[in-house]
């Protein structure tokens, strides 16, 4: 079965966005967080515009290369402007949007899921073709740690201290442990790839 794993960007004190972020604002005032995608000269096998370190391109490229669907929360889709209405956030990946409240303009490969994070994970692992599911937003990624729906976790951690922002996890109710799969020190970043244990 397709793994079900987040990939985020996050600074050292744990947050993945900056002040104030939202629609026409995207991640706020922590744009630095995404500098690792721009700071070498390995292209990128997924998005013809970023230009990785050789050790970043290696495990960001191999982590694209997973997903066969997206999911995002509410708070991302908008602060991403909506992926351009019909877009996603990888090349040709279909997007599931989870919200309570409707989405404007959704359209090409974008579907609004309003029944529940279980319904949102069933319908993009349908979707994925046998492909992993990347799940982007911090309440939605602890939503689905929450109900046992996630199997890995990757924090790309930039050294830089936000010190405000929207957290990469929301309030937990018990511990959840991790085992360290990999981590890969590169210019500007720290990939730690985590397994969740069960």
């Amino acid at each position: 079965m397709s793994k079900v794993f987040s990939a985020l960007a996050v600074s050292v004190d744990g947050y993945i966005t900056g002040r104030e972020p939202g629609p026409g604002r995207g991640l706020g005032d922590a744009g630095m967080l995404f500098d690792w995608y721009f700071d070498g000269d390995v292209p990128s096998r997924v998005f013809d515009s970023f230009r990785l370190s050789e050790a970043s391109a290696r495990v960001f490229d191999a982590l694209a290369g997973r997903v066969g669907a997206c999911i995002a929360g509410r708070n991302t889709y908008d602060d991403s402007d909506r992926f351009g209405d019909d877009g996603s956030p990888q090349p040709g990946v279909p997007l599931f949007v989870l919200s309570h409240r409707p989405a404007p303009q959704m359209g090409g490969n974008q579907t609004l899921i309003t029944t529940g994070l279980a319904d949102a994970v069933a319908a993009a692992r349908a979707a994925a073709n046998g492909k992993d599911v990347a799940l982007m937003g911090g309440v939605l990624l602890t939503e689905a740690l929450k109900e046992g729906l996630v199997d890995e976790v990757v924090l790309h951690q930039v050294p830089i201290l936000l010190g405000e922002g929207r957290p990469y996890f929301d309030s937990l109710p018990a511990h959840i442990e991790l085992r360290l799969l990999e981590a890969v020190a590169a210019p500007g970043v720290t990939h730690l790839h985590y397994e969740v244990v069960r």
